[in-house]
């Protein structure tokens, strides 16, 4: 009967949360139970023994119910924590972004460190090797991704849907296919770039939501998602919303920003995220002799990468290039590809879908083959039914196309 008790916060039962510690019942019926709460103060605490009151108090027998309430050790906290983190990420409701997108969460532990330099650049490099990419800028209150791209169309829409704006990338592959960026920020819908927007955590995390369920995305190879910096709301809403992202964090070599790094990679998995890589951002400045300083510092990216158990994708030099094409819309990596940072950008967006995350091929899909098959036995009755006609009286035979033995 517990089972049906949902804890309003967690949305998930107090029995599965490990909430209950003891139920007993004596010979007269009385039937006593102990729920232990994530802090002895917890507001949802009259809601919680109401429901588990009521869900009790009708059983046959019983004649009263008596409830205990205690606080959670630390451990049991952590523990229950991690059931809701991963029941959230098991019942991850629907979005726009299709089962096949590969997905990119680039994310930093503090500000300052390049992130949206490196998502805006990756993008376009992959979007040149001919794919279509999505770019989700979540940095809510921070958005600098329209500007990065030199996008400032308004986002439109139709069926109550709303529609990314597209930018062509050319290809750098001789003879191939032009690639696709869908873009979509908060700075496409507000009247001015310089306008703030004070919004509280789940208000952001819900204009994320959104962005996800209320985008017609279409086909996408990748999205890369701009992350705000830290471990807040909107880090766990994604958790909650897309639990097959992959994070890539970015940081600069210095200690301070590595040390800040390895939060983000621990919050991904505590939220059951695998972290795909490091990226080290500004590692190096070379002047025109060739002499290179490192400017903040060295060896950071490869001490987080060994910390976090993940690979160092990257390292981005230092180019005043990289800046200016954000400032102007014209991403490095499309504006100056033979420049170190440039080819950087290239060599990292290859390794991803070479290596990391290649595209999912649906050609050799079984949903593909099927539908293959269905349309060739499809077109056989119809080309069997064209020799032999019937006449006039006659009844038309239709066979349903289905699929052939495994």
């Amino acid at each position: 009967m517990l089972e049906a008790v949902i804890d309003p916060e967690l949305h998930s039962s107090v029995v599965d949360l490990g909430m209950v510690r003891d139920v007993s019942v004596d010979e007269e019926g009385l039937i006593s139970v102990e729920i232990a709460l994530t802090i002895a103060s917890c507001p949802l605490r009259g809601q919680i023994e109401s429901d588990v009151e009521s869900r009790l108090r009708g059983l046959p027998g019983a004649s009263g119910v008596e409830i205990r309430t205690t606080a959670m050790t630390a451990p049991e906290r952590a523990n229950l924590m991690a059931k809701a983190r991963k029941q959230a990420a098991e019942r991850a409701p629907e979005t726009q972004v299709p089962l096949t997108t590969r997905i990119l969460a680039v994310a930093s532990g503090k500000g300052g460190v390049g992130k949206s330099s490196v998502t805006v650049n990756l993008a376009a490099a992959l979007a040149a090797q001919g794919h279509t990419v999505g770019v989700l800028d979540a940095d809510i209150w921070g958005f600098s991704v329209p500007r990065m791209l030199g996008v400032n169309a308004r986002l439109g829409g139709a069926d109550g849907k709303i529609h990314p704006n597209e930018v062509k990338v050319p290809s750098v592959r001789p003879n191939g296919p032009d690639g696709i960026l869908k873009v979509v920020s908060m700075g496409f819908l507000v009247e001015d770039e310089g306008m703030a927007l004070m919004w509280r955590g789940l208000v952001l995390a819900k204009a994320v939501e959104q962005f996800l369920t209320d985008v017609r995305w279409g086909d996408l190879d990748y999205l890369l998602v701009d992350m705000p910096p830290g471990t807040g709301d909107i880090q766990m809403a994604l958790s909650r919303l897309l639990p097959r992202a992959e994070l890539l964090v970015v940081t600069t070599p210095g200690l301070a920003a590595q040390k800040v790094a390895v939060r983000v990679a621990d919050m991904a998995r505590r939220s059951y995220l695998k972290v795909a890589g490091v990226v080290e951002n500004m590692s190096a400045f070379t002047c025109d002799h060739g002499q290179s300083y490192p400017l903040f510092g060295s060896g950071g990216g490869q001490a987080l990468a060994d910390e976090v158990k993940a690979p160092l994708l990257a390292q981005i030099p230092l180019e005043p290039g990289v800046a200016t094409g954000g400032d102007t819309g014209s991403p490095l990596a499309l504006a100056e590809p033979q420049s170190a940072a440039g080819q950087a950008f290239h060599l990292l967006a290859n390794r991803i879908s070479t290596e990391l995350m290649p595209p999912v091929e649906m050609s050799g899909c079984t949903a593909r083959v099927f539908a293959a098959a269905n349309a060739n036995l499809a077109a056989v009755d119809a080309a069997k039914a064209a020799e032999h006609a019937p006449g006039d009286g006659e009844p038309i035979s239709i066979r349903p196309a289905q699929p052939p033995n495994a």
